[in-house]
């Protein structure tokens, strides 16, 4: 089998070579199995069918989508960039059963949003709530995940669209951003800490105490490390990892741990008089988050009312920060790495 194909595909590329939901399945299931029998056990269907529909639709294309070995199979570049559109196009018609469903049954359809935990606490819950009045039956499914789990998800069409940062190494120009803005942190600890009783913000004393970070190379934990090798001051040692934010406050009220998470969190979950929130006089955020759909998906009724939602209350959140007057800046504004 080629390597490569003799000609390119042509937009209709699909029709010419009768691409079925059978052949979706496959590379799904071979995606999953990595070998062709135990794929073939999955959808019902006998070893030696399966071959056949793979082969002939890899002879009509003219390129091998799987490297074939003793073990079982493998997918090539071809065989990936199939897997992630055959597992697009399947969500979307799962997807499409749940919206006509909900729309026969009166309801206002489905929506699937992933977000960052920030604008989950604040700006989307105050949009669903919003939308919910005049679509009482939109079902709102929310996700809470860090970008770099999220925005793969929105390409394989799990989700209408997220609230998040477009990683590194992906396709930039697949996606529609629109920036929201930064996320604001702080520092935690108990109520009663030694910290809580101090006035003035010591880089150096919240050393002697243990800390609960998200793991390395999580963005808050870029972001504190850079604080302290701002200020020359070693980065902390005695740290347990955990990227779950309610794990974090169960080990602070419980120790005399430190943990950072972002201000609109702990605006709403580290209110005294349980938890406090250490004063600062070094401005820490993340890089900004924003609105990100997929340039070639249309949107369903539900997920457009509500990303239309978002961009207005968007649009309120900057006019009305523009008419707040500028204060003196921080000692330490810290900067995307």
């Amino acid at each position: 089998m080629k390597s490569q194909p003799t000609d390119l595909l042509s937009p209709d590329w699909f029709l010419r070579v009768r691409l079925k939901l059978r052949h979706l399945q496959l590379f799904v299931a071979l995606d999953e199995c990595r070998n062709l029998h135990r794929a073939a056990t999955k959808l019902g269907m006998s070893q030696p069918a399966a071959s056949k529909l793979l082969g002939d639709l890899e002879h009509l294309l003219g390129v091998s989508l799987f490297d074939r070995h003793s073990r079982g199979v493998t997918p090539n570049w071809y065989g990936e960039s199939m897997i992630r559109h055959a597992r697009g196009m399947l969500t979307s018609l799962a997807q499409a059963s749940e919206e006509i469903n909900a729309l026969s049954e009166g309801n206002a359809g489905t929506v699937s949003i992933g977000t960052v935990l920030a604008p989950a606490v604040t700006l989307l819950a105050s949009a669903v709530e919003r939308v919910h009045r005049d679509s009482p039956h939109l079902e709102v499914n929310i996700d809470v995940d860090v970008s770099r789990n999220l925005v793969p998800r929105l390409r394989d069409g799990e989700f209408d669209f997220a609230i998040a940062r477009i990683p590194s190494g992906m396709p930039a120009g697949d996606f529609v951003f629109e920036e929201i803005g930064e996320e604001a942190l702080c520092f935690v600890c108990r109520a009663g800490h030694p910290l809580a009783a101090q006035e003035t913000f010591d880089l150096t004393a919240m050393l002697d105490y243990p800390w609960v970070l998200q793991p390395p190379g999580a963005l808050m934990r870029q972001r504190v490390e850079h604080l302290f090798l701002h200020h020359k001051v070693a980065p902390p040692q005695r740290i347990i990892n955990t990227p779950d934010i309610y794990m974090a406050l169960a080990m602070v009220d419980k120790s005399d741990s430190v943990t950072v998470t972002t201000r609109e969190v702990a605006e709403l979950l580290c209110t005294q008089p349980r938890f406090v929130i250490l004063p600062s006089t070094n401005a820490l955020s993340v890089q900004p988050f924003g609105l990100i759909s997929l340039r070639e998906r249309r949107m369903s009724p539900g997920a457009a009312k509500l990303m239309s939602t978002l961009h207005q209350m968007i649009r309120e959140r900057r006019a009305l920060e523009s008419k707040v007057t500028p204060t003196e800046p921080p000692a330490y504004k810290d900067i995307t790495l």
